[in-house]
């Protein structure tokens, strides 16, 4: 009798499932494949494991996370963008990534050539070693006053969000730093707790655990609001210690090409709309993690993005590090 009751249930349940998979204008015949452009276990791998699952459960077809790093993420995106437009290759990361590969000289893609899908926005910390001197950060800045480009720093190379995150506070403040540019998130994360460099600006759900198991001292959140960091504590934003540098919004999220068929964006939409604006677990993952839940999708995704992608551009830009000027591939300046 329990039998036939689990099976009973068992049936109900995928029935439900197909239902619901069956009321958005597309349906998947086979396995989706997300590109996660950066290494296993960084912030972008992350949040996309947890999202997919969610669309998996909703869209009733496999997800398939493929980790393609390299070249600051645009190796991973180029596959992405070359894939067939058929609805089953998508891609992945920081929207301001995806926005300026063109003004880095990376990748010949635009912002408008996709549709993005935001679940969280991503704040950067800065880390130090806990052999580093600093121990805030005013004092970090000025070790940098001190010592022009000596201050090693870590992130996960050119368009990345912990080189953009060090760039406009450096920026900002009219310092320098010795820039170490790693393979991802994670591998720049580890570098630092290792010792390599003294210093990571990558976001707070790739420091997280070291941070918790003390192996990195966060010095401030990049962020106008302190940061609530469960396991650890507030880490205070920088801010309330350093004037002049305001960040902006960093999201992340999944971006899929704006020449799939409409039914494949139809339905993104009202996925995104009815299942992940109220995903308890990516919600739990952001709290866990030191994200921001903020589920966003379509023209108003692009419009939330676009004040971190033009920052980012421009920073390029005036650091030499731009291959064409942000204006010529339609990115004003903020």
């Amino acid at each position: 009798m329990l039998r036939t009751g689990a099976l009973i249930a068992s049936a109900v349940l995928a029935m439900a499932g197909t239902a619901s998979a069956q009321n958005y204008p597309w349906k998947p015949e086979r396995p989706i494949t997300i590109i996660v452009p950066w290494a296993a276990g960084g912030s972008t791998d992350q949040v996309v494991r947890v999202t997919a699952a969610e669309v998996e459960k909703a869209l009733g077809q496999k997800i398939v996370v493929i980790n393609q790093p390299g070249a600051s993420g645009s190796i991973g995106t180029k596959s992405a963008l070359e894939a067939a437009k058929d609805g089953y290759t998508w891609t992945s990361g920081a929207a301001k990534d995806i926005g300026t590969y063109a003004v880095s000289g990376l990748l010949d893609t635009r912002f408008a050539d996709w549709r993005p899908y935001l679940s969280v926005i991503n704040v950067s910390v800065l880390g130090a070693n806990p052999s580093a001197p600093y121990k805030d950060a005013q004092d970090l800045v000025k070790a940098m006053q001190a010592k022009p480009n000596g201050v090693s720093v870590a992130t996960a190379g050119i368009n990345s969000s912990g080189h953009a995150a060090i760039e406009g506070f450096t920026r900002a403040l009219n310092v320098t730093y010795k820039h170490v540019s790693y393979d991802g998130g994670n591998p720049a994360v580890n570098a630092t707790v290792a010792g390599e460099t003294e210093l990571t600006t990558q976001l707070a759900v790739e420091q997280a655990a070291m941070i918790r198991a003390k192996r990195l001292r966060p010095l401030a959140v990049l962020s106008d609001k302190p940061l609530e960091l469960e396991g650890f504590g507030t880490i205070p934003a920088v801010t309330s210690s350093v004037s002049g540098f305001k960040p902006d919004a960093n999201y992340f999220g999944i971006f899929i090409h704006k020449d799939v068929p409409a039914n494949v964006r139809e339905t993104m939409d009202m996925v995104w709309k009815n299942v992940i604006a109220k995903s308890d677990s990516i919600k739990k993952y952001a709290q866990t993690n030191g994200a921001q839940f903020s589920p966003v999708y379509g023209d108003e995704g692009t419009k939330a993005a676009m004040p971190a992608i033009q920052s980012t551009a421009w920073q390029l830009h005036a650091a030499g590090k731009a291959k064409v000027s942000p204006d010529t591939v339609g990115i004003a300046k903020p």
